[in-house]
């Protein structure tokens, strides 16, 4: 039994042979016992004074050979656990190479059928999915390299064949680079797939937002007094520092789409996309600037309008005063008079500046073409004639106010 040469052909062969040595080794053990009693029996018989019943050399001779025998089962029984453990760890070797071989092709399979993804949401599934197999690799390959590690030891010890065991190593360790080169191939290609669709993403979002953009400062609201027409110019200056921020991410389209991979960037549909995104862009922000333009526009309309209705009340207040207004004939009674129009004058010089910066507030209205100029042009004429007609009564009544001067003068002299 212990000079057996059967190693066992497989794992689990080994392992019932090194059970059933166990039991065998457990045997000799017990009888390594009952031969050290019956020796150290024996070896009284060799130290009998007197009568003796065999030659005490025998008996030695005998107890010698007997020992001699016990320890060469020893040996031999040590001898052949060691190589069943040997056999055993080539085995597990084997088997361990074997289910690495398993794994590299199953691992194989699912990549050789995994796609990298429709969508965004999906890649982005794929993705984690892949981190999650790469995590799976390196455990994987720690443990590959336990196990070359102890291929390279049975090497060593020179007990087998060396033959299977470099060309079980070496193809596993070419199929294991294979897998390794498939999977970072795998990876760059969902890296890919997702800078692309993130890539779109950003685009869809963007195009939303000129969408919305566009609606906003294309809106036909000016607002219908002062104050409105401000809130709406304060809020669309808010709308003008957000397209001029977007301006950038326009811009970096370009140099976004050119760092795709070569199957995505020169898609014709990608490339419409971005030229459609830039166009709609120059579109916003040429319309933004029109609209911020014709708020300020109807924001000066609304100014001009109530600076007119300012200086027609005052011109209406000033023409009623005048039409009401007679010229007294007493001397006291002409120098009062006198002194308010000196006052009244002084205010018309003050309502003169502002009607001069209505008329050119105007002129810059109709120049600019201003959908309101024919209303403007009127409200201007209105209040050019009024003021001419105040300006005419103020005059007709100096002229009276002198010639009663002169009259009172003249009697004073006389």
């Amino acid at each position: 039994l212990l000079v057996s040469k059967d190693l066992g052909k497989h794992l689990l062969e080994v392992e019932d042979l090194l059970q059933k040595h166990g039991l065998l080794e457990a045997d000799i053990s017990a009888q390594t016992e009952r031969v050290q009693a019956l020796n150290t029996a024996a070896l009284k018989f060799s130290e009998l004074e007197g009568y003796q019943p065999c030659d005490p050399q025998i008996i030695c001779n005998r107890v010698n050979h007997v020992q001699t025998c016990l320890e060469e089962l020893g040996e031999l029984a040590g001898k052949r656990r060691k190589e069943l453990e040997d056999s055993r760890q080539l085995w597990a070797f084997f088997q361990e190479m074997e289910e690495a071989e398993v794994w590299i092709r199953e691992k194989e399979q699912i990549l050789a059928a995994k796609t990298c993804g429709r969508d965004l949401s999906s890649v982005l599934t794929l993705t984690n999915k892949h981190k999650s197999m790469l995590g799976e690799l390196g455990s994987r390959r720690a443990l590959l390299h336990q196990t070359m590690k102890r291929g390279e030891q049975i090497l060593a010890k020179k007990r087998f064949s060396p033959g299977g065991i470099q060309e079980k190593m070496r193809e596993v360790r070419l199929r294991w680079k294979k897998l390794e080169e498939v999977t970072g191939l795998h990876q760059q290609r969902l890296q890919e797939a997702l800078n692309f669709f993130q890539f779109s993403a950003e685009t869809d979002d963007l195009v939303a937002w000129l969408q919305d953009t566009y609606r906003i400062v294309s809106s036909d609201d000016f607002g219908h007094d002062d104050y409105s027409t401000q809130a709406l110019l304060r809020k669309h200056r808010a709308v003008v520092e957000e397209v001029e921020k977007h301006r950038a991410a326009v811009l970096a389209l370009r140099k976004q789409l050119a760092v795709l991979a070569p199957e995505h960037r020169q898609g014709v549909d990608v490339q419409i996309r971005v030229v459609e995104v830039e166009q709609l862009y120059g579109e916003v922000a040429e319309v933004a600037v029109l609209r911020q333009q014709w708020l300020q526009d109807a924001l000066a309309v609304y100014r001009m309008f109530s600076e007119v209705h300012a200086c027609e009340v005052w011109v209406d207040e000033k023409e009623q005063w005048l039409e009401r207004m007679e010229v007294p004939e007493e001397l006291d009674e002409v120098e009062v008079v006198q002194h308010r129009f000196e006052s009244l004058d002084q205010e018309m010089n003050s309502v003169m500046g502002r009607i001069l910066d209505v008329n050119q507030v105007v002129q810059q209205l109709v120049d600019g073409g201003h959908p309101s100029s024919e209303e403007v042009r009127s409200c201007q004429d209105h209040l050019n004639s009024r003021w001419n007609r105040v300006v005419e009564l103020v005059e007709r009544k100096k002229e009276q106010l002198g010639s009663v001067l002169k009259i009172q003068n003249y009697l004073l002299e006389c």
